[in-house]
């Protein structure tokens, strides 16, 4: 992390705290930017997936305090221009703990600035939920009227999928379903949803086999349906070395894998290599099968296509809030089932 700049440094709340400590959800670092794939292993990756791989989605504080009534944050962020996609999306700052939200605080992009919630009695643990959208970089923190703690460390989940675990359709950073499962099972979820892409790619594999977990859950398969064609024959293979690959570095490391959840207008229809998502699904959770049939006992199977109904759709293939609240639960509830504590 970068040390803050003199003009915000030291007044009279208090020095600002490095946030390196309190972060988490936190895969790689690349220059002190948290990053979402492995910096040193960028030029393997397809286009859309490093470009997803820049946002910091899922990455957060987690604080106590024995005596701070409230908590500023230091942090640069990109400022949209007039032409930005982006530049209506709500610039907020959400301050959770495990009973639910406590406090918002929205605010306007800036290429520096402070925001500053306040917290209620009770010492934490605190959960703060940057806004995504426009990367903000975390540069410092301190608490007001009293110092705070790094949050105690939680097993780590890592969770790869595609835009529906990257949490789009969700209203806040806090809403999507790895967020839910996180906060469900008590752990450091660390997001690698890439929207667009993850479809099984070989060099995604290695960097999750290389990445420390204590738990993994894959959920990759809707874009292989249509962005990036796949027969049936085909995702059964791909998802079979994917599994290979990543047992190679986890070779007893808990791993779930959730299939395709619904999506209508791709159930019964053909993509350009003739495969239904139905069939697609099919050939994923065959492979899976296989696997634990042949011996694979921490390796276990999500079916995905009846967790969802269309009423949890918000267009036709993403979740709205209540559906990844709905497919968070699930989630826990399958890992739970499964054994797979995170110890």
């Amino acid at each position: 992390m970068r040390e803050p700049s003199p003009s915000h440094s030291p007044s009279p709340e208090g020095p600002w705290q490095d946030p390196a400590p309190f972060l988490r959800g936190v895969a790689w670092l690349d220059k002190g930017r948290p990053v979402r794939a492995d910096p040193a292993d960028t030029m393997r990756l397809p286009w859309d997936t490093g470009e997803r791989a820049t946002l910091p989605i899922g990455v957060r504080l987690e604080f106590t305090t024995a005596s701070a009534h409230a908590v500023e944050i230091r942090y640069r962020a990109t400022v949209p221009g007039p032409t930005d996609a982006l530049r209506d999306l709500a610039h907020g700052f959400a301050l959770w703990n495990r009973h639910g939200l406590l406090t918002e605080v929205f605010t306007e992009p800036a290429a520096e600035s402070v925001v500053r919630l306040e917290l209620p009695h009770g010492g934490g643990p605190f959960t703060l939920h940057p806004p995504e959208a426009q990367s903000p970089l975390i540069l410092g923190l301190r608490g007001v009227g009293g110092a705070l703690a790094p949050a105690p460390a939680a097993p780590r989940w890592v969770v790869h999928g595609d835009s529906i675990t990257e949490g789009w359709w969700s209203t806040r950073p806090a809403h999507g379903w790895p967020s839910v499962t996180g906060r469900a099972m008590g752990w450091d979820a660390v997001n690698l949803g890439y929207a667009g892409a993850a479809r099984g790619e070989l060099a995604t594999a290695e960097q999750l086999s290389a990445l420390p977990a204590d738990v993994l859950t894959l959920a990759f398969g809707t874009n292989c349906w249509s962005r990036v064609p796949y027969s049936a024959a085909l995702l059964y293979e791909t998802t079979r070395t994917f599994l290979d690959l990543i047992r190679q570095g986890h070779p007893r490391t808990p791993l779930l894998l959730l299939s395709p959840v619904l999506r209508p207008d791709a159930e019964r229809t053909p993509n350009r290599l003739g495969a239904t998502l139905g069939a697609l699904r099919d050939a994923m959770e065959r492979a899976t099968r296989d696997r634990i049939a042949a011996g694979d006992g921490r390796l276990a199977l999500l079916p995905g296509r009846d967790l969802l109904g269309s009423e949890h759709l918000a267009d036709g293939l993403h979740p709205n809030d209540a559906g990844h609240r709905v497919l968070g639960l699930a989630v826990a509830t399958a890992l739970r089932r499964s054994g797979f504590d995170g110890g």
